[in-house]
C-alpha cells in the first residue's frame, strides 16, 4: 500500500496555489502544511486546499508533527533562509528556482543539505513537463544528429511598477532571474555540464536598475551554440528550437511547459516529420512532487534528475550573464 506524503508550502503565493492543486493529482500526496508571514492568509489557503496546520511564521512550519517535504515558493531573497530553516531541522525541501540569490547562497544550501543527509531540489519544473522530457529524448535518441544549437525565448509585456517584486532589486526582480533561467537551463541540460566555456551577454535596464530585457548566447566546445532571451517588455513567441545536423525540434508556445513537439528534418522544412501530443491534466507542477516523492522512497538525498551540482552550475551561469551586464542585487553583499 502506497503511503501518502504530507507535503508543505512555506509561501502561499500564485505558484504555491498551482503546486498545492496539482498535488490533488497525485494519489498518494496531500497538502498537510501552510506557513505565511500572514497567519490569516496562512488559514485561507489551509483551509481552501484541506490543508490540517497553518501557521502565522515562516521558522514554526519545522515543528509541524507528520511533514515529509517543504516546497518553498516564497519570493527569491527568501529562498536561501526558508531552505536552510527546514535542512537544519531535518525537513526535506523542493525549493522554486531561481535556487537562490547567487553562487555563494547556493553552496550553503548544498553544505546544508550534504552535511544533515536531508534531500534537496531546486524546482526546475520545466525539466518534468512531458513535452519537454519528449523533446530532450529525441535529441538523446540522435533524431536529428548532433545538436548544434539551442534557440529558446521567454517574454511577456508588463507595466512598469517600482512597488512590484518584479521590477525590486531587492527581492531579485527583473527578466533574467524570473524567466531568463528557462532558456538557461535548457542550454546546459541539453549541453551538459560544466557550464558553458563562453558567455556573452547584454541587457537593457528599468529605472530601478534590474534588467527589462536580456539576451545571451552560450557557447560549447564543437560549434556549439545556445541562443536565450528574456523580456518584460515584450509579448514574445515563448517557444524554443532545438537544430541538429539533421533536423530540428520544435517546443511550441509556451515551451517551458509545452502541450506539443514537433520533429522536423532537412528534407522537408514545412512539414513536421512527426507531430508529438503530450497534453497533461492540472499546470504541470504535479511532476515534480511526485519525483520528489520517489527520491524520498528510495532513500535518496538529492534528485537523479536534478542534482545539486546541477542547480549550482545553472546559478553560476546566471551569475556570470549579471556580472557582464551589471546587474547587481544587494543580496550580492551578504
Amino acid at each position: 500500500m502506497q503511503r501518502t506524503f504530507h507535503w508543505g508550502i512555506i509561501g502561499p503565493g500564485r505558484i504555491a496555489r498551482k503546486f498545492a492543486s496539482d498535488l490533488r493529482l497525485l494519489p498518494n500526496a496531500r497538502l498537510h502544511a501552510v506557513a505565511s508571514t500572514d497567519a490569516a492568509r496562512a488559514r485561507s489557503f489551509a483551509d481552501e486546499f484541506g490543508a490540517d496546520f497553518a501557521y502565522g511564521r515562516y521558522e514554526d512550519i519545522v515543528g509541524c508533527p507528520g511533514l515529509d517535504a517543504v516546497y518553498v515558493a516564497t519570493p527569491h531573497m527568501l529562498h536561501h533562509d526558508c531552505a536552510l530553516l527546514c535542512l537544519e531541522n531535518g525537513i526535506p525541501v523542493l525549493c522554486e528556482k531561481p535556487f537562490a540569490m547567487n553562487a555563494a547562497q547556493v553552496r550553503r544550501m548544498i553544505d546544508a543539505a550534504r552535511h544533515n543527509r536531508v534531500f534537496l531540489m531546486e524546482a526546475l519544473w520545466t525539466l518534468f513537463i512531458p513535452g519537454v522530457v519528449k523533446a530532450i529524448e529525441l535529441v538523446r535518441q540522435n533524431a536529428i544528429g548532433p545538436l548544434h544549437t539551442i534557440k529558446a525565448d521567454f517574454g511577456f509585456k508588463t507595466v512598469y511598477d517600482p512597488n512590484s517584486r518584479l521590477f525590486d532589486p531587492r527581492l531579485g526582480g527583473g527578466s533574467l532571474l524570473d524567466i531568463g533561467i528557462y532558456p538557461a537551463l535548457l542550454a546546459l541540460d541539453l549541453f551538459g555540464q560544466p557550464a558553458p566555456n563562453d558567455v556573452q551577454a547584454t541587457a537593457t535596464f528599468t529605472p530601478g536598475g534590474v534588467d527589462e530585457s536580456c539576451a545571451f548566447t552560450f557557447r560549447y566546445p564543437g560549434n556549439r551554440l545556445a541562443l536565450g532571451h528574456s523580456t518584460v517588455a515584450a509579448n514574445t513567441p515563448i517557444e524554443a528550437w532545438l537544430y541538429g545536423s539533421e533536423g530540428a525540434v520544435y517546443l511550441a508556445p509556451r515551451w517551458h511547459h509545452t502541450q506539443q513537439v514537433s520533429l522536423y528534418d532537412y528534407e522537408n522544412r514545412d512539414t513536421p516529420k512527426a507531430i508529438f501530443d503530450c497534453a497533461y491534466e492540472g499546470f504541470g507542477y504535479q511532476f515534480e512532487a511526485d519525483h520528489v516523492q520517489d527520491c524520498l522512497d528510495a532513500g535518496l538525498t538529492e534528485s537523479t534528475r536534478v542534482p545539486l551540482d546541477f542547480s549550482l552550475g545553472l546559478m553560476q551561469t546566471l551569475d556570470r550573464i549579471r556580472e557582464l551586464v551589471g546587474l547587481v542585487y544587494p543580496a550580492d553583499g551578504e
